[in-house]
């Protein structure tokens, strides 16, 4: 069994349970991790409290040199930690290979971010006063974990929570716990005890104990919908400060001047990546009525010539999806999608065997009554409908609660420039779809989150705001009581 991780000590805590992490690709049990519960938060919370005031004060030089120095020993575990990653996951080696590097670059760029600045001085109302905004850390940040990045998602909230001056509590999905609680082992042990703490257990014990806990001011969480209004609802009467990344039903426009064999290569990497289980996958696809066919003709033959299969196999191109839960949801869409008129080019099939697999889909003759065109899918498929010009693109883009990210390939100008514009997503991505950037932010608009990640945006969200008014001569006011007598 796995240990958690609490007060710089790996611990089984007091649960007397363990739950089974499984390979998606093979479906066997790797190890068991304790299925911890409202006494292992508290012991967490209680760490990370202790060690607040201490890390808060540590210089912000020193707290770059520990991150600096937890990236360093995650580079000395990388490969391990990318075959775990893999194996819990699903995920191929590359694209856990990135997720790693991601990682440890973002520990690097927070910990020179942190030490950037505390906050501004601003102009005073009298030459003998003294304005200055402060950005002061909150305390103990709870971070929930989903299962599709767990060390990419997890990295952009703590990485900045800790440059702030915060400390950290992390719950870890019960699908992909172990590369968390590894570098917890091998990386996080550099930092004080305390600073950070993780917990394995389910959402309904842990999270929710996290939520409630009245010494944890912030909960940052990337998860679904549903999940982050049932935090938020936790959280209301705490009025807890929430970072919440949430669904998405990002669409991608393809222009009518781009290259097909271009946005067919874009198509599939921002629909395919990790199995289409990503929360910026795009999940709807408008192409001009003229060029749809030509284009359905040549995604259906790229998708074809995908390789299927374990992701440690060096010549895998698409993993296994996380459980097979995940892809009853995925294959009920598609079914139902084709009983309502859409025409199924590839895929949709699940292949006999061992593993969560499930083919890359291309669909046409789709449209917004269709549940594949509106809710979250999280599945390698690829809808395609049609539009007859960039006025109906850009409604039908902006047609969903979700505003999370959205994709445009062309070279026109005139087009770029509406579409950045005029659709409503927390990223737009032009001919280079889900590429992110340290210093760019990220998060979404409508149903699909508050808050930003990366940049100083992601670094802002865990610090609060003092203004400090001082008036260094401290002499009587005129304005003050009783009125209509001036002066000292």
């Amino acid at each position: 069994m796995q240990p958690m991780f609490i007060d710089g000590t790996q611990t089984r805590g007091e649960a007397g349970e363990a739950i089974d992490v499984l390979n998606p690709a093979t479906e066997e049990v790797l190890t068991q991790v304790p299925a911890g519960g409202e006494a292992e938060v508290n012991l967490a919370v209680a760490a990370a409290a202790r060690a607040f005031p201490a890390w808060r004060r540590t210089p912000a030089t020193e707290r770059a040199h520990l991150l600096h120095a937890v990236a360093a020993r995650l580079r000395q575990h990388h490969d391990d930690v990318v075959r775990l990653l893999t194996q819990e996951e699903g995920k191929p080696i590359p694209e856990s290979d990135e997720e790693v590097v991601w990682t440890e670059d973002t520990l690097d760029y927070y910990a020179e971010l942190g030490r950037h600045e505390r906050g501004r001085v601003i102009p005073p109302g009298d030459p003998d006063q003294f304005n200055f905004v402060l950005k002061e850390p909150y305390g103990v940040v709870g971070c929930i974990i989903p299962w599709n990045y767990p060390l990419l998602l997890m990295i952009w909230k703590v990485a900045p929570a800790l440059a702030a001056g915060n400390t950290t509590v992390i719950k870890p999905s019960v699908l992909t716990p172990l590369s968390t609680l590894r570098l917890a082992e091998v990386a996080f042990s550099v930092l004080p005890p305390g600073v950070v703490n993780v917990v394995t257990g389910k959402g309904a014990r842990v999270g929710e104990a996290l939520v409630r806990h009245p010494d944890v001011p912030v909960i940052a969480c990337t998860g679904s919908l549903a999940t982050g209004q049932s935090i938020a609802a936790l959280a209301a009467p705490l009025m807890k400060k929430l970072h919440l990344e949430l669904g998405g039903k990002d669409p991608m426009v393809i222009g009518p001047d781009v290259d097909l064999d271009l946005a067919v290569r874009a198509l599939a990497y921002a629909g395919l990546i990790n199995a289409g289980q990503v929360c910026t996958s795009t999940e709807r696809v408008y192409v001009p009525r003229a060029r749809l066919g030509p284009f359905a003709e040549a995604l259906t033959e790229f998708v074809g010539s995908l390789r299927m299969g374990d992701g440690l196999e060096p010549t895998t191109d698409i993993g296994p999806m996380i459980r097979d839960s995940f892809r009853r949801t995925v294959e009920a869409q598609v079914e139902e999608a084709v009983g309502q008129g859409a025409r199924l080019l590839a895929g949709g099939r699940r292949p006999s065997g061992r593993g969560f697999f499930y083919p890359p889909t291309v669909l046409t003759d789709v449209d917004h009554g269709m549940r594949i065109m509106r809710d979250e899918t999280f599945g390698p498929v690829l809808p395609l409908m049609a539009y007859d010009d960039f006025d109906e693109a850009i409604r039908l883009a902006n047609d969903s609660p979700y505003g999370l990210g959205a994709s445009l390939m062309s070279h026109d100008p005139r087009l770029v420039k509406r579409f950045f514009e005029e659709v409503h997503a927390g990223t737009i991505w032009i001919n280079d779809p889900l590429t992110d950037n340290y210093a760019g932010p990220f998060g979404g608009m409508k149903m699909s989150g508050l808050g930003r990640e990366l940049g100083q945006e992601g670094l802002d969200e865990f610090t609060q705001v003092k203004h400090v008014h001082w008036d260094m001569v401290g002499a009587r006011k005129s304005y003050w009581y009783p009125y209509g007598q001036a002066g000292p």
